[in-house]
């Protein structure tokens, strides 16, 4: 009589779950394909062949054939057959063209190269002089007329030389305290530049630039002035 077991404490921690359930393998199929298999094989009447087909005996050859029948010759590995690569006669072939092809390039490479074609080689031909009736066609140029002075034609400033100078200067003399002890020596020097812009300032001339004797100076100077006595 067997005893009962000790009551057991219970499990606090997660339930387990299985991770792999093995059964029993199934040869069921392949036992019986290869019944069907022995039971087609047995029941042929030779007991070799499957079911459905016969043996069928080939007929003899004819007297004499043996002496048409040609032998192949075997396949030797150096004829290239069977092989993945070219054999040697598509190598042959390969070569070829690119021979050909070469020729070509280099017979058109030397037709570009001629020396009618090449331009290095061309003399350059001078050009051609141009004819009396194409030098007497051409326009001559207009010369450009000289810029007019703003200050009026007759303007003498600095640098100027000349009697027109020395005229000036004894007429600025004659104008008290414009041109005090100034000198007639016909230079247009920057004393005589100073005397002008002076008269221009005090007798109210804007006409022209200043220390430049221009038509409006000229004007308002020659009408305060007698005319000069040689």
């Amino acid at each position: 009589m067997s005893t009962p077991s000790e009551p057991r404490q219970p499990h606090d921690g997660p339930a387990l779950e299985p991770i792999r359930v093995l059964r029993p393998r199934r040869t069921d199929a392949l036992a019986e394909l290869m019944r069907e298999y022995r039971e087609e094989i047995g029941s042929a009447p030779g007991g070799n062949e499957p079911r459905g087909y016969e043996s069928v005996a080939l007929p003899r050859p004819t007297a004499g054939s043996e002496d048409l029948t040609q032998e192949i010759p075997p396949v030797s590995r150096e004829s290239g057959y069977g092989r993945a690569g070219p054999g040697p006669g598509l190598r042959r072939a390969a070569v070829a063209v690119a021979v050909v092809a070469a020729a070509v390039l280099g017979f058109g490479g030397a037709a570009l190269l001629l020396p009618g074609e090449n331009t290095d080689d061309k003399a350059v031909a001078p050009a051609p002089r141009p004819t009396a009736s194409a030098s007497a066609a051409a326009p001559t140029p207009t010369p450009t007329p000289p810029a007019a002075d703003p200050d009026g034609p007759g303007t003498l400033r600095e640098g100027a030389t000349g009697p027109e100078v020395t005229e000036l200067q004894e007429r600025l003399l004659r104008i008290p305290d414009v041109y005090r002890d100034g000198s007639t020596s016909g230079r247009y020097d920057p004393t005589l530049t100073a005397a002008v812009a002076r008269f221009q300032l005090w007798y109210g001339i804007r006409g022209d630039e200043t220390g430049v004797y221009g038509n409006d100076t000229r004007l308002a100077l020659e009408s305060r002035t007698a005319p000069v006595v040689d």
